[in-house]
C-alpha cells in the first residue's frame, strides 16, 4: 500500500491503472500473476478477477500458458468487480478484452478510490483489430507494458494472435491448436494465403 499521508486519521492511498497487453503466448498473465504475488508478499490485500467465460485451464484460477496459477473470482460483468472488490489494495483483472465496456469506468473508479488496478489483456484480436475495451483501458492507464511472443514462423517479435482454425467470431477461446503468434510480415503472408 502506497502511503501519501493521513487525513482525519485515515491513510490515503495512491490509485493507479497498470495495463499489460500483447498477443497470445507473450506472458501477459504471467506478468499479472508476478505483480499480484509481489503485492501479496508485501501484505497487501489483493483480489483477482477473470471473465466467467474463460475456463480453459480452470474454472476459478487465473492460469498462465506456462502453468502458473493464482486463485481468482470469475465474474460475468465488470460491475461485479466493484461489488466484490471491497477494501482491496490491489485488484488484478485477467483477459480484460472479454469484459464489457463498463470495465473502463470500473478501473477508473477503483483507481480514483486509491486502488492499484493491474489489467492484462489482448490488445488486438485475430484480425489485427483493437479488441473490446482494451484501447480505452490503454488510453487511461498510468502505466502500459506491451509484451511480445515470438513469431513461430520466423522468430521475430510477434504482432498478433493468428487464428489457424475456421471461424469468424471475434471471441473464440483457444490455445496453440487454434492460434499462433505471428509477426506483422508473417501475418500478412498468412492472410494472403487464405
Amino acid at each position: 500500500m502506497e502511503e501519501i499521508g493521513y487525513r482525519n486519521g485515515e491513510m490515503l492511498r495512491r490509485g493507479r491503472i497498470e495495463v499489460v497487453c500483447g498477443s497470445m503466448f507473450s506472458g501477459k498473465t504471467e506478468e499479472l500473476i508476478r505483480r499480484m504475488r509481489r503485492a501479496q508478499f508485501a501484505h497487501q490485500k489483493v483480489e483477482i478477477f477473470k471473465p466467467g467465460i474463460d475456463v480453459r485451464y480452470s474454472d476459478d484460477d487465473v492460469v498462465s500458458h506456462e502453468g502458473n496459477s493464482i486463485p481468482s473470482t470469475p465474474v460475468d460483468s465488470s460491475q461485479s468487480i466493484l461489488l466484490l472488490a471491497s477494501d482491496s489494495d490491489v485488484i488484478g483483472i485477467d483477459e480484460a478484452q472479454f469484459f464489457d465496456d463498463g470495465i473502463v469506468d470500473v478501473c477508473n473508479q477503483l483507481a480514483n478510490n486509491g486502488v492499484r488496478v493491474i489489467v492484462a489483456g489482448l490488445d488486438l484480436d485475430f484480425k489485427g483489430v483493437p479488441f473490446g475495451p482494451m484501447p480505452k483501458l490503454l488510453s487511461i492507464a498510468d502505466d502500459v507494458l506491451k509484451v511480445h511472443a515470438i513469431c513461430v514462423r520466423c522468430g521475430s517479435l510477434a504482432y498478433v494472435s493468428h487464428r489457424i482454425v475456421a471461424g469468424d467470431r471475434q471471441v473464440m477461446l483457444g490455445e496453440m491448436k487454434e492460434y499462433e503468434p505471428l509477426c506483422r510480415e508473417c501475418y500478412k503472408k498468412a492472410c494472403a494465403q487464405k
